[in-house]
């Protein structure tokens, strides 16, 4: 009798799925666009100056090998390549090969800062004014220069995205100027992986819009080889750094100060001066204590954009969403007001008084006002006639 074994092998039904990536489509708000503007015309006339070249800080470089070089003589002397330096300089002439080995390595000792801002204080006063006239802001007295050449005040209504706003400026700043070298400073580790996350949010949609993507990166005090690569590149950098990383009193804080022998004895605070960077400060009331604020100094910044919904401490502003304005642009679904203060704008601690309205058949309506006007010595109140056109201002 045979006997017949049936196998039964399970059939597996496999199904081949695409894995679908889910992608954020980012709107184009007009109030976001609006901000970015008001920060980056503050440099209107500022010529487009790319890849401005310096040679950077290498520290101390071992280097052991033997080389050949020729001296005056002819003869073929021996030397370590660490005396390579001494060779050159003592105009021994060493053998083709090396002195192209020599060269090679002063090429790749070059760093590329951002570009000196050729406006005078005067004209960056007078582009903030013409801004701030155009927002109805308080027009500044003087250009607020305590990091760099001026300090930027953007005051944004918590979510509303002033997050992406600063992006898109960094982009912007570097499309019409060529500005390369930026650090945000942040007030917690919090927020610090929080920008960091919109960084790799916000890539795809800003190299849809520029045709580039920026390099990004979180400073770690174990992890100074990223300065170099920041230092050395002539694309976008940004670095992301929390206060506790320069302004805390453990040793991880002081590392950014000191001489380290794996950073071949050099400062890492040098190395990143030495970029003129801007500083983007992201929630500025919580890093506005004095010993911030020299540490902030020793970053050697060519100029400072503040963005908060609440700033302590004034600078030049440029542009305002306040409460009000997000809810009237559908930001926010209900404000519930406590008291008011109106700030910031134009005429709001002036007086201004109109007295009447002169019509007459032949002429255009007429507005007889009453105002102050300032003097040497005092500030008078006086009735003036002003036809249609005419400035206040200059009354």
């Amino acid at each position: 009798m045979n006997r017949y074994l049936k196998h039964t092998v399970p059939i597996q039904s496999e199904k081949c799925c695409r894995r679908s990536i889910m992608k954020f489509k980012f709107k184009i708000q007009s109030y976001q666009t609006k901000a970015v503007e008001s920060t980056v015309n503050v440099f209107r006339g500022q010529p487009y100056i790319a890849q401005v070249k310096y040679s950077r800080d290498l520290g101390i470089q071992e280097k052991k090998n033997v080389i050949e070089y020729e001296d005056q003589y002819g003869n073929i002397q021996g030397a370590e390549k660490a005396s390579l330096f001494n060779v050159i300089d003592n105009k021994i002439k060493p053998k083709e090969i090396e002195k192209e080995d020599y060269y090679r390595e002063i090429e790749n000792s070059d760093g590329f800062e951002n570009p000196e801002i050729a406006l005078s204080d005067g004209e960056l006063l007078k582009n903030i004014k013409n801004i701030q006239y155009g927002n109805n802001i308080k027009l500044s007295d003087k250009l607020v220069k305590n990091l760099g050449r001026c300090s930027l005040d953007i005051e944004m209504e918590t979510g509303t995205g002033k997050t992406y706003v600063y992006i898109k400026t960094i982009f912007e700043l570097n499309r019409r100027y060529g500005f390369s070298k930026f650090i945000v400073v942040v007030p917690s580790i919090a927020i610090r992986e929080g920008v960091k996350k919109n960084f790799e949010l916000t890539e795809e949609h800003f190299m849809e819009k520029y045709h580039k993507k920026a390099r990004y990166f979180i400073y770690n005090s174990k992890n100074l080889s990223l300065l170099d690569s920041f230092s050395s590149s002539s694309d976008i950098n940004v670095m992301i750094i929390n206060v506790q990383a320069f302004n805390a009193r453990g040793a991880d804080a002081r590392r950014i100060y000191e001489r380290l022998d794996e950073f071949q004895s050099r400062r890492p605070i040098d190395v990143i001066a030495a970029n003129r960077p801007i500083l983007i400060m992201d929630e500025p009331q919580r890093l506005s204590g004095k010993k911030t604020k020299d540490s902030l100094k020793l970053f050697n910044p060519l100029f400072c954009l503040n963005y908060s919904a609440t700033h302590r401490e004034k600078h030049n502003l440029v542009y305002v969403l306040d409460a009000l304005d997000a809810y009237n642009e559908r930001l926010v679904k209900k404000i519930e007001v406590k008291g008011f203060e109106v700030k910031n704008f134009r005429g709001t601690e002036k007086y201004l008084f109109l007295d009447d309205i002169i019509v007459s058949p032949k002429k255009p309506p007429r507005a007889k006002i009453e105002l102050e006007i300032r003097y040497n010595k005092s500030i008078n109140r006086e009735t003036r006639i002003f036809d249609v056109g005419d400035n206040l201002y200059s009354a």
